[in-house]
């Protein structure tokens, strides 16, 4: 079985479980004791705190140790904002952000009142620093952007955007959970999240880095533990092995970031040519080196996940055909790129050159029998004269609103139109995403009973 899903949750790397096992026998003591065990408990936390502080490019004393990156983002998110109240309830935020984020943003209007201003990003899935900087305003507590997106790998301009904040006096928080693990980040932010996980230590331990200025009140009951930031008995262990594998991981980032991007590269150049009627989206250049994502049309997310399975390959999706939603995922909306068939590929540190291929080798049948199960159609275009036709697509899951559309287009002459009628908010993506691939005119939509009409004009 080749795992390619690491950008959810990479295996435990082998110096991870090492030193989970080697300090299980010297890391369960109180380290706030003073007596023998105590003192190697505390010695064990200390070192792994300098040693993540120095990986993340911060103070020992400015990081601490949370249970988890959800964790580190909430807590961080409110410590900030609630240190800032007198400044403004104002919050900033990419609108590709990890759901960690917004649901503290969310939590942030319910609680307090605030606002938050989401920023639009580009079809490649990156904001513009200019953009950003419109977005900051007097009241403007905190602003916050990812160092890359967990979904398609874009990099985010950080260094720019943290400077913009920084002049505006705006502390800026970084979500640094999928690129730690092959640098640091750079640009003066002023505070960082992360996740052990997602570089292959264990789960259950989580970064948070708060500068020294900023103004930070940490909310919930007081704990003496982690600088009141995150209550309760320090998991020694599963830090030190998170640590450790980050260093170790740290070691191989140069070489495997070339050796991985080859070979996310071939899969890029690969993909459309061996897969018809298929988007690969996000940045070509400015993004993670083992991240991938695709989509295709006329297939059902789910179903070709399972395919992909059943063929030996572990990958994820933000495609809405894999939830009970009919809703795409967030960051592929605001791209406004295809949701339907989505494959997002990660591939972990030493992933060998012929699992790509074998990859390449399968994908191709898997779609191909997806799309004949679904009855998607085989040519683009069939004789007919009808000047306008409807589809009836209400109540059914993408990928059939295009599927409908794709069968009947033929029908219509050059100049004709096809309407189709839908109560799946994938359509809204997904219909102008396969004009844009046919090079058919999208003529917008409006709303009609019990869905949205979409309409669509045949110019070739």
């Amino acid at each position: 079985m080749s795992y390619f899903d690491v950008a959810s949750s990479a295996p435990l790397h082998p110096v991870a479980r090492q030193a989970l096992q080697a300090s299980l026998d010297e890391g369960w003591a109180d380290p706030a004791r003073l007596y023998r065990e105590g003192r190697r408990a505390v010695l064990l936390l200390n070192t792994a705190r300098e040693a993540a502080a120095e990986a993340v490019g911060c103070r020992p004393d400015e990081l601490t140790f949370t249970p988890s990156g959800t964790h580190a983002v909430h807590s961080g998110m409110a410590g900030a904002l609630a240190g800032r109240r007198r400044t403004g309830r104002h919050l900033v935020v990419s609108a590709v952000e990890h759901s960690s984020v917004l649901h503290a943003a969310s939590a942030h209007e319910e609680a307090t009142g605030g606002t938050v201003t989401e920023v639009p990003v580009d079809r490649y899935g990156a904001v513009a620093p200019e953009t950003y900087a419109e977005a900051l305003r007097e009241d403007t507590a905190l602003a916050c952007l990812q160092s890359a997106n967990h979904e398609v790998g874009t990099e985010q301009p950080v260094a720019a955007v943290a400077e913009a904040c920084r002049s505006r006096a705006v502390p800026l928080l970084v979500d640094a959970a999928q690129s730690l693990g092959w640098g640091p980040v750079e640009g003066a932010w002023s505070l960082l999240t992360a996740s052990a996980h997602k570089w292959g230590g264990p789960a259950g331990v989580g970064l948070l880095a708060v500068r020294k200025g900023v103004r930070f009140a940490p909310r919930g009951p007081a704990d003496e533990r982690e600088s009141g930031r995150a209550p309760g008995f320090q998991n020694i262990p599963a830090i030190v092995a998170a640590v450790a594998s980050l260093r170790a991981v740290r070691a191989e980032a140069t070489d495997e970031a070339v050796r991985l991007r080859a070979l996310v590269d071939r899969i890029r150049a690969r993909v459309p040519e061996l897969v018809p009627d298929v988007e690969v989206v996000g940045d070509p250049e400015r993004r993670l080196p083992h991240l991938v994502t695709f989509s295709c049309l006329y297939v059902d997310g789910e179903a070709l996940l399972h395919a992909l399975d059943r063929a030996g390959f572990s990958v994820s999706s933000g495609s809405s055909c894999t939830s009970s939603t009919l809703t795409p995922s967030h960051v592929l909306r605001a791209m406004g790129v295809l949701s339907e068939g989505n494959v997002r590929v990660s591939l972990p540190l030493g992933t060998p050159e012929a699992e790509v291929d074998r990859f390449l080798e399968v994908l191709p049948g898997a779609v191909s029998g997806v799309r004949e199960r679904l009855g998607a159609p085989v040519s683009r275009t069939a004789p007919g004269a009808a000047p306008s036709l409807v589809v009836d697509a209400l109540g059914k899951r993408c990928p059939i609103p295009v599927i409908e559309l794709a069968k009947v287009f033929g029908g219509v002459p050059v100049g004709g139109t096809v309407t189709v009628l839908s109560d799946d908010e994938a359509a809204r993506l997904d219909i102008p995403a396969w004009c844009g691939m046919r090079g058919q005119e999208y003529l917008g939509e409006q709303p009609a009973d019990h869905g949205v009409a979409y309409m669509v004009r045949r110019v070739s």
